[in-house]
């Protein structure tokens, strides 16, 4: 069967098994995959994966399974088994599907890579990296994936989305005689491949900063000071931050200290963050929400005041409250007015926080864990690479208290974010 017959073999199945609603998505990828390992082009190779989501309501209960297959066979057996999860659940009166909306098609990137052009640019990334930075122990995955989604419910809706997109994974150490580098991170999402690798988003100065992190030096004793996150940092400190206070989970249990905060000010006057997966600006956002709506942009706080949650259509239901335009990532944060250099000279005592390590933030917004790949500031000036060094804080109260932000950003594809800088952080040492 064709993908829209698949869909629509399974709402008829799930229609005559007498199933108040049902919901499908089908999802086909195709990857091809160039490896580095060591420095080395090691391997191309194409993946093909196919999944299935199927959920059904029946009389407030709720079945939702997921398959790799879609043959009969299987396909009959998944929607089987969905309708008995469902007889077992418990009623929840706030399970729903998307209501009826326009059907739409959308379409971004190219539907093939170009496969000469993924080895040159790795090639000629590798050769750069030999010349400038021999101590950088290399391995990079750069790939070009394409994604079909289909979405439909027994509501009417009916999207498909088609997705091109390159994606550079970069992981790296630095070694010298005895001496080593903690390893870095960092991924990248492209529409093409027209620049130079190197001279990507944050590339080359992460790996400028793992060679000189081949020296670190651990600091004294512990005080309260500042801390500037870097924009890789800042991708995961934002899905935290939202996790705690924006998102379904914390709003449903009421953890959230931002339930009742609507249109007041949570964050400082500096700040703005938006949720744009539609933008223009990024290439690798998306289109249908899980829940089966058709995406829109959002700005989450503006100026420091919260302006919408990222509430999915149960979540809204659970709560009484709005559901959001989208359920969240794609985050660019507004750019500052001041240059990284001249938010570094303001710091009397502080870091430059490129990685953390350390376990998830409590709902309270408590968080502790290391400092990596970071360097330590005083009077203005970055001494030294640092190890051996704890962080903690409050994730509330840091994004109350930002002091500046950069008017430099970096552009990952999938988020816009400049460097934070945040007071009262306690920092850790020997």
């Amino acid at each position: 069967m064709k993908d829209r017959e698949i869909l629509k073999y399974c709402l008829d199945s799930f229609a005559e098994a007498g199933a108040d609603k049902s919901q499908v998505v089908l999802n086909r990828t195709k990857k091809y995959e160039l490896n580095l390992e060591a420095g080395e082009i090691t391997l191309l190779r194409t993946t093909y994966n196919t999944d299935l989501s199927l959920t059904v309501i029946d009389h407030g209960k709720k079945g939702s399974i997921t398959i790799n297959k879609a043959d009969n066979e299987s396909i009959d057996e998944a929607i089987k088994n969905a309708i008995e999860l469902s007889k077992t659940s418990a009623v929840d009166d706030s399970y729903d599907i998307s209501y009826e909306q326009e059907a739409k098609e959308f379409t971004s990137g190219d539907s093939e890579p170009d496969l000469d052009k993924m080895h040159s640019v790795l090639k000629e990334f590798v050769d750069s990296v030999k010349e400038l930075y021999p101590q950088i122990i290399l391995n990079t995955v750069l790939e070009f994936k394409h994604n079909v989604r289909n979405f439909a419910n027994s509501n009417g809706v009916n999207y498909k989305s088609s997705k091109g997109i390159y994606n550079v994974v970069l992981l790296f150490s630095s070694k010298e005689g005895e001496k080593s580098s903690s390893f870095n991170y960092s991924e990248i999402s492209l529409k093409d491949l027209e620049r130079e690798l190197l001279h990507l988003g944050p590339t080359n100065y992460l790996l400028k900063q793992s060679v000189e992190q081949l020296n670190t030096t651990p600091i004294e004793g512990k005080f309260v000071g500042d801390v500037i996150i870097t924009p890789d940092c800042l991708k995961s400190t934002l899905e935290y931050y939202t996790n705690i206070s924006v998102k379904d989970n914390a709003l449903i249990s009421g953890t959230s200290l931002f339930k009742e905060k609507m249109n007041q000010q949570v964050a400082s006057s500096k700040f703005t963050l938006h949720s744009n997966p539609v933008s223009e600006e990024v290439c690798n956002g998306y289109f249908i929400t899980p829940d089966g709506f058709e995406a829109e942009n959002l700005t989450i706080i503006e100026d420091g005041t919260l302006q919408s949650f990222l509430l999915s259509q149960y979540g809204a239901k659970k709560t009484k409250l709005e559901r959001s335009k989208n359920t969240g990532g794609t985050y660019i944060v507004e750019a500052g007015d001041k240059g990284l250099q001249d938010i570094i000279k303001t710091v009397d005592r502080g870091i430059i926080l490129s990685r953390y390590s350390g376990g998830i933030p409590s709902v309270n917004g408590d968080f502790s864990g290391v400092a990596k790949n970071s360097y330590y500031i005083e009077n203005g000036e970055i001494k030294y690479p640092i190890s051996e060094t704890m962080v903690s804080g409050n994730l509330y109260d840091m994004f109350k208290n930002i002091e500046e932000i950069s008017k430099e950003r970096i552009n990952f594809g999938d988020a816009i974010l400049p460097w934070i800088c945040s007071s009262g952080i306690t920092i850790s040492g020997k």
